[in-house]
């Protein structure tokens, strides 16, 4: 394991995010996080929203493409419903990683066709050499190259989600 991105360093940038993301957003937009792998990051950018003078309600969403696996199957699979809290509201959409796009678009167009007025996208980590769909991602945490990283709340195989920081598994 190589250290990637450090806990101070990612708490600095959430906080940068929900700034961002308060200047542009109405008050009580709905967050939806991709469960499980953003639920760290979607924990520490809700508590900053709401330091940043938001209010923002909050959803989860479960979406299956990795398995245990390293590589995405590609076919993204909706675990569970659609949030109902979301009709006439707008969404911001907060995963872990923006990849190949799939997940994200799929994700995206499901809150829409349930009734989301917009649907802004956010990623604490980007991998835009991956993107395979091009999928509008609004606020992104950091850039980073074609690397399987972990921590923060990603896995591998359901490990290293407790780790505070990002780091590639090599």
């Amino acid at each position: 394991m190589r250290l990637l991105i450090d806990a101070p360093r990612i708490a600095e940038r959430v906080e940068a995010m929900a700034a961002d993301i308060a200047a542009v957003c109405p008050r009580d937009t709905v967050m939806v996080a991709v469960m499980k792998g953003s639920m760290v990051f979607a924990a520490d950018l809700l508590r900053a929203m709401g330091r940043a003078g938001m209010a923002p309600r909050f959803e989860t969403l479960r979406l299956r493409s990795y398995g245990s696996g390293t590589v995405s199957s590609g076919a993204v699979e909706l675990v569970g419903p659609v949030p109902s809290d979301i009709v006439g509201r707008p969404v911001l959409l907060v995963d872990d990683i923006a990849d190949s796009g799939r997940s994200l678009d799929y994700a995206r167009r499901s809150l829409l066709a349930a009734g989301a007025t917009e649907v802004r996208i956010c990623a604490l980590l980007d991998k835009p050499s991956r993107r395979i769909i091009d999928v509008p991602v609004e606020f992104v945490g950091f850039t980073v190259d074609d690397l399987f990283v972990v921590g923060y709340g990603i896995d591998h195989a359901e490990d290293y989600r407790y780790l505070p920081y990002v780091g590639v598994v090599e």
